[in-house]
């Protein structure tokens, strides 16, 4: 039996299509409406609302928790200053990725780590012999995501004790939305202006009222699982066991990746004297890079229609995100796989995260995306591109 976050009396009353999916063991709405597109429009033109609670978190607390994070994440964290958040992957001894998410750094000896999937234990490896806590918060927080243009303006009319205007890309603040307490991170999955609260679940309901009253006048609406898998393809932001497979649940080698070749190299972070999980395996891939890189697509729109056309049907993928792998090709040959694809409302193209040859991943070079219709495999023209593919300056302004 699934698990209901402390917004499920909200969203259920809310989710009108009964379109449910198991999130880390939660129901998590697929879209609010029959379709999400209503959704996906109010991340980029208004604001819409997410549960993110299903994330799990964890708080690192003591003398020894800033070096414990530090040998834990490929990022600086002795470097991260207080009021900060970092987006981090982490990695076995090999230099493949285990999961990623993100540090909040509260305090010099106080931190919160969020992930895709449980990690505690592996936490607690690492801090074998060091003067550290970690605890599992998972359940005694819940966690929204406010995203689009007018959030801003709506955590302005909420939120007490936060300068929510002055906070910084990446920058986290404390303070209260009525009477509950709340953290404030201008963080998200979409790419655009957003925020993620983080309140105790006995205020959940509380808060979620509180923004959904003042949002009636921005645009505002839930939006679920569906409309945040476009927003986040169009950000360029991989996704666990999709645009990349955890060492702990790869079955074979060849199935795990790097930060380097997930297209987070910028995230690793070499520390002269301070070794992290991972740093060797990666200073050697750093000076010998792998084979493999990660890299944004452009497919060709008219050859997918006229594809369709052939055999008398509209386009048949213009609907939701596509999780499937679609081979690609180069020279008459494969040359990598796309992992996640969808056609962009907003750029009005249809769009692909891939991992390729590095040799492939250069941008502008033109490949080949195999497309099935009807049963009938084709290929259509492809150009590779930098990532992300939407990128407004609000999101950082």
């Amino acid at each position: 039996m699934l698990v209901e976050t402390p917004f499920h009396p909200r969203t259920a009353a809310l989710c009108h299509s009964r379109r449910w999916r198991n999130w880390s063991g939660y129901a998590s709405a697929l879209s609010y409406e029959p379709g999400h597109e209503y959704e996906y429009y109010a991340v980029r033109s208004g604001a819409a609302l997410f549960d993110v609670s299903p994330l799990r978190k964890y708080a690192v607390s003591g003398s020894d928790a800033a070096a414990l994070v530090d040998r834990v994440v490929t990022r600086d964290a002795l470097d991260c200053p207080v009021g900060k958040v970092l987006y981090t992957p982490w990695c076995d001894e090999a230099g493949k990725m285990i999961d990623d998410g993100t540090v909040q750094r509260f305090g010099a000896d106080t931190f919160r780590v969020t992930s895709a999937d449980p990690c505690l234990r592996w936490f607690e490896d690492c801090a074998l012999g060091m003067d550290v806590r970690v605890r599992d918060v998972t359940l005694d927080l819940a966690a929204l995501a406010l995203q689009g243009p007018t959030s801003r303006e709506i955590l302005e009319r909420v939120v007490t004790g936060a300068d929510v205007a002055a906070l910084p890309f990446f920058g986290l603040a404390v303070g209260s939305i009525g009477a509950a307490p709340v953290t404030v991170t201008r963080t998200g999955y979409t790419g655009d202006l957003g925020y993620e609260i983080w309140v105790g679940a006995e205020d959940a309901l509380g808060v979620w009222d509180a923004l959904a009253e003042v949002g009636r006048g921005y645009g505002l609406a839930p939006a679920g699982l569906d409309a945040l898998d476009v927003a986040r393809i169009e950000a360029g932001l991989l996704l666990k066991d999709v645009d990349y497979v955890s060492a702990w649940t790869a079955l074979i080698e060849s199935r795990k990746s790097s930060p380097y070749e997930a297209g987070l190299g910028w995230a690793v972070q070499p520390r002269p004297g301070r070794d992290f999980v991972g740093s060797r395996a990666l200073a050697r891939e750093a000076d010998a890079p792998s084979e493999w890189a990660f890299a944004g697509l452009e497919v060709d729109w008219p050859h997918i229609e006229k594809r369709f056309a052939a055999v008398g049907l509209p386009p048949l993928v213009a609907g939701r995100a596509s999780r499937e792998p679609v081979p690609i090709y180069a020279g008459g040959k494969q040359v990598g796989y796309v992992t996640s694809s969808t056609f962009s409302p907003i750029l009005k193209k249809y769009i692909a995260l891939a991992t390729i040859r590095r040799e492939v991943a250069r941008p502008g070079r033109s490949v080949k995306f195999e497309l099935t219709v009807e049963f009938v495999r084709h290929t259509v023209p492809a150009r590779v591109v930098k990532t992300p593919f939407f990128d407004p300056a609000r999101k950082r302004s």
